[in-house]
């Protein structure tokens, strides 16, 4: 006996194409990495939809945390910041009349200061410049700066007058960036 196989109908052949491209075509995209940020809707994944972890700095927009995100009970103690400054400001007599990171000074000769601070200052940068130690004027005078050979938490400061370039003893002011 023979037995007659029905060939499915247009219909069905139809709704079988359509249900494998249909469920082809996501697995298609996700494989190959064809889908991007242009085919997802805005505001559509939330942050129940990322993997602890998968999310880095970068990638978040500023701001876009909150105040309520950060819990200020579980941070610990801010540590200081890279490039932190000591200044001083020196008297023409070499004592210290205010500054910042522990200062000391003292005048080892005419125009001559070792400024002392408390910590090494070899590998800093040094900034002066010739200035009243009070409200007065700006002064005027030369300044320059070294490392002191002999103590590597010092600034070897020199101080001339501006026309000869002597030694001469003036205020200046002082700042050290590490």
């Amino acid at each position: 006996m023979k037995r007659f196989i029905r060939r499915p109908s247009p219909s069905m052949a139809v709704a079988c194409i359509a249900l494998f491209v249909a469920l082809g075509g996501v697995s298609y995209g996700v494989a190959t990495g064809s889908i991007d940020g242009r085919e997802i809707k805005n505001r559509s994944i939330t942050n129940k939809d990322f993997k602890d972890g998968t999310l880095r700095g970068n990638e978040a927009k500023p701001d876009g945390f909150g105040a309520g995100a950060i819990k200020e009970a579980t941070l610990g103690p801010v540590p200081s910041a890279h490039g932190l400054a000591q200044s001083a400001v020196v008297s023409p007599a070499g004592a210290v009349v205010r500054g910042f990171g522990g200062p000391t000074a003292t005048r080892t000769g005419t125009g001559r200061y070792a400024v002392i601070f408390n910590r090494n200052v070899q590998s800093c940068v040094y900034v002066a410049t010739i200035g009243d130690e009070a409200a007065g004027g700006p002064g005027s005078g030369t300044v320059s700066v070294a490392t002191l050979q002999t103590n590597p938490n010092a600034v070897d400061v020199r101080t001339a007058n501006a026309a000869n370039n002597a030694p001469e003893n003036h205020s200046f002011h002082l700042i050290v960036t590490c």
